[in-house]
């Protein structure tokens, strides 16, 4: 009797979707039995993690940049991947970006450590067929990209964890800094001497709002 998975996909590009669909289709084996279930945002991949219809995932895709949930304080593919971790700890996380700044991967990799990593400009009908039977048999997958940024990785004194990434996402969004503490379990005098030790981080100490957000972007962190 086939293996019964369940498969989880959330991304914003439907040519995306297909993409996955498709390979997964194309994957030739008697020995598993598919179901599907698409997503396209952050409010509809919160929602089918927190009262999935068909069940436990076995896993998981997940876009790292679309339309945010608010409501939850759900904005990225990464935040999906952190709850459905804890909602579903057997599910194998797959995650996929644009995004090829070495901070970003590293980030990534420490604090959500995913089963799949592909950089967008890396994948192929191949390189998704590749990743998603490796998978299957218990092996993680990093694309190309992602392999060699992770061989370059030097900023192991460097830790942005997902308050600070909150923190940065308020601002960029024009949340004034006394109101964050109404959007992040922490106190104002947390939330201030969080904002240094990032302007510190980034090398832009003294140096304003603006700046910090400018490079918390020009770092993939935003």
């Amino acid at each position: 009797m086939p293996q019964k998975v369940n498969i989880l996909i959330v991304d914003d590009h439907p040519f995306i979707i297909e993409a996955y669909k498709n390979a997964i289709k194309g994957y030739n084996s008697e020995d598993y039995e598919f179901t599907i279930t698409q997503a396209n945002d952050c409010r509809s991949g919160y929602e089918n993690i927190t009262s999935p219809q068909n069940g436990v995932f076995q896993i998981a895709f997940f876009d790292i940049s679309m339309p945010s949930y608010e409501e939850k304080n759900i904005h990225s593919g990464e935040d999906l991947a952190m709850l459905i971790k804890n909602e579903m700890p057997n599910c194998k996380v797959i995650l996929l970006t644009m995004h090829t700044e070495l901070l970003k991967i590293s980030n990534i990799v420490k604090n959500i450590n995913p089963n799949g990593l592909i950089i967008k400009n890396d994948l192929t009908f191949d390189e998704l067929l590749t990743a998603f039977d490796k998978i299957l048999h218990e092996e993680n997958y990093y694309s190309q990209t992602v392999v060699k940024l992770i061989s370059q990785i030097q900023y192991d004194n460097i830790d942005v964890d997902q308050f600070d990434k909150q923190i940065l996402y308020h601002l960029s969004k024009g949340t004034k800094t006394k109101d964050i503490p109404s959007f992040v379990p922490l106190s104002l005098s947390a939330i201030e001497k969080r904002k240094l030790n990032l302007k510190e981080t980034f090398s832009i100490k003294g140096g304003s709002d603006i700046d910090l957000i400018r490079e918390a972007k020009n770092k993939g962190l935003l």
